[in-house]
């Protein structure tokens, strides 16, 4: 059995996304016009909506970053470091966007290196030195698919934080706040608990590189994005997601206060439950938990 995404979002909780979108454009023609999922979409990609920094400057305390990988360099895509979330140290692990179009180039578009996967998995295992709880916060379409990332071993970089996640013996917890993009979101988010927002979206591919690679024309992105299921309430269908967390009703882009409050005490929730866990019981309980995820039959 699969938790019911209202069930976790909460009672009385409406997501009628079409009439949301509705709303923001001022003219129900031009809202029918685009399909509901391509709207989810937008709504994730909002420019308004905050950046995973812009959560930890508002619900963390004291953060203190960590650079470099030890190996080849400092991904400015990544961004890791000491904080308090409350009463309770922990290591946060964040990627980068920026704001601005020269910040942008800078970070990258939010698309982790090797060495910013690296330097994520560093930081992790000071945390789990230190016996500190891990929270990573990810809004990225993908890691890095440049020649030069694959050349320093970007598959093999993700594919080690996959498994010495799966390994760490203190609690972690993911948050997907914008996109959640294929591999390069799943090297941060192989957590007890994986969070995502309302309107957030967790994809194994971009809608516009399925609908290249599937119908080959990337304008047919909205049929994709429909196809794909790729919003909260479908992702938790399918055990993804642990919780979904709620947005303010115009959506967090137009409330970042608000949405960051929502977002705080989750954590704060999901911390104290995990903190409570033995160390051997937390891991076997994470194995577990992915290995179960998507598995929509019964055995015997």
């Amino acid at each position: 059995m699969r938790a019911d995404p209202a069930t976790l979002l909460g009672a009385g909780r409406d997501l009628d996304l079409e009439s949301m979108s509705e709303q923001e454009s001022g003219s129900s023609n031009q809202a029918r016009a685009i399909s509901p999922a391509w709207s989810r979409v937008e709504r994730a990609r909002h420019p308004q909506r905050p950046y995973p920094m812009d959560f930890i400057e508002r619900i963390f305390t004291d953060f203190s970053e960590i650079h470099g990988d030890r190996a080849y360099g400092d991904d400015e895509a990544v961004a890791c470091g000491m904080a308090r979330l409350g009463g309770d140290q922990v290591m946060v692990i964040a990627n980068r966007k920026g704001g601005t179009t020269k910040e942008r180039v800078r970070r990258n578009f939010g698309m982790p290196h090797p060495e910013g996967y690296r330097k994520a998995l560093r930081c992790m295992r000071i945390a789990e030195k230190f016996g500190r709880p891990v929270i990573s916060l990810i809004d990225l379409p993908g890691a890095y698919p440049g020649l030069g990332a694959e050349e320093r071993g970007q598959a093999e970089a993700i594919a080690r934080n996959l498994r010495e996640m799966a390994r760490l013996k203190v609690p972690t917890i993911s948050v997907i706040t914008g996109e959640g993009g294929s591999g390069g979101a799943l090297a941060l988010a192989v957590s007890d608990r994986v969070l995502i927002l309302e309107n957030a979206l967790y994809f194994v591919i971009s809608p516009e590189g399925c609908a290249a690679i599937m119908w080959n024309d990337p304008s047919r992105k909205d049929t994709a994005a429909e196809a794909m299921r790729v919003s909260a309430s479908e992702v938790a269908v399918l055990g993804c997601v642990d919780e979904i967390v709620r947005e303010p009703i115009e959506g967090l882009h137009a409330n970042h206060e608000v949405g960051s409050g929502l977002l705080g005490s989750a954590l704060q929730r999901h911390l104290a439950e995990l903190k409570g866990m033995p160390a051997d019981e937390l891991v076997a309980a994470r194995q577990e938990k992915f290995r179960n995820i998507a598995r929509c039959y019964t055995e015997g």
